[in-house]
């Protein structure tokens, strides 16, 4: 069975990835984690979302591949339909997804890391795409997603030879963005996640969906043509006024959330 632990407080949530011993994930686990996504991107007042593995061993080792014993191309089309919508469902979510990934990341485990916006490892992390290596292919997102943070080269060691990964050279390659001590991830990235809460919800958002247009190859003037637009759009809401004010008043902003607040005419 697998599990999805969730813990919130206040703007901050924890999604903890439970499936002894290794955190796989099954057709099944993926599904009830994309509809967890689509739940908590109701949920205004929720500002970031970290996911880490349950145990001090594995973030996830990625797929069961007992599922994939008997050659069944039914099973195999549902697997990867489930792989693919949850990871995009994550990586499309309105909140700022931290992975806190507190050790081994194999396969769709990595995945999952790669579909959020920020990575922080452990010390003794490994991260991998070794589907190759057992007659398969990364489809959950990680033929397109990985080249876009290493860079084609990489992204070729990895799925192409197998390579493996530690947590010193995924900060070099740009695979995480920071590695901190055993145990500490999650720590760290609450830390980050209280940064989040500090900014503006709407600037943050807007930002983020500039960013992916990056991702999916958006023309250069179309995409800057959105910046110029989402930066007027902000003035819709009372939070441009709250923020501007807050800093020439040398004072924190009181955000309201789009529950709150409605479109100012």
């Amino acid at each position: 069975m697998f599990d999805l632990n969730y813990l919130q407080e206040g703007a901050i949530a924890l999604l903890t990835l439970k499936r002894p011993p290794a955190n796989a994930f099954t057709p099944d686990g993926l599904l009830a984690l994309q509809e967890t996504i689509g739940k908590l991107n109701t949920q205004t007042q929720l500002r970031s979302l970290i996911i880490t593995g349950d145990g001090p061993k594995f973030f996830s080792a990625g797929a069961d591949l007992n599922a994939f014993a008997d050659g069944n191309r039914e099973v195999a089309r549902t697997a990867a339909a489930r792989f693919g919508a949850a990871f995009e469902t994550l990586q499309n979510a309105r909140m700022v997804v931290i992975a806190a990934v507190n050790g081994y990341a194999m396969g769709g485990g990595l995945e999952c890391a790669l579909a959020s916006d920020v990575r922080i490892a452990e010390e003794h992390a490994v991260m991998a795409l070794p589907e190759t290596a057992v007659g398969l292919l990364p489809c959950g997102c990680g033929t397109q997603t990985l080249p876009w943070l290493v860079g084609e080269g990489w992204a070729k060691r990895m799925i192409l030879t197998g390579e493996r990964v530690d947590a010193r050279t995924a900060l070099c390659i740009g695979l995480v963005e920071d590695v901190v001590d055993k145990g500490s991830s999650v720590e760290a990235a609450i830390q980050m996640a209280e940064r989040v809460v500090n900014l503006s919800p709407q600037g943050v958002e807007y930002s983020k969906m500039l960013i992916h247009q990056a991702r999916i190859g958006v023309p250069r003037a179309a995409a800057l043509a959105v910046e110029r637009e989402r930066f007027v759009d902000l003035f819709d809401h009372p939070n441009q006024r709250e923020g501007v004010n807050a800093f020439l008043e040398k004072r924190r902003p009181n955000w309201r959330n789009d529950a709150e607040q409605g479109v100012v005419a």
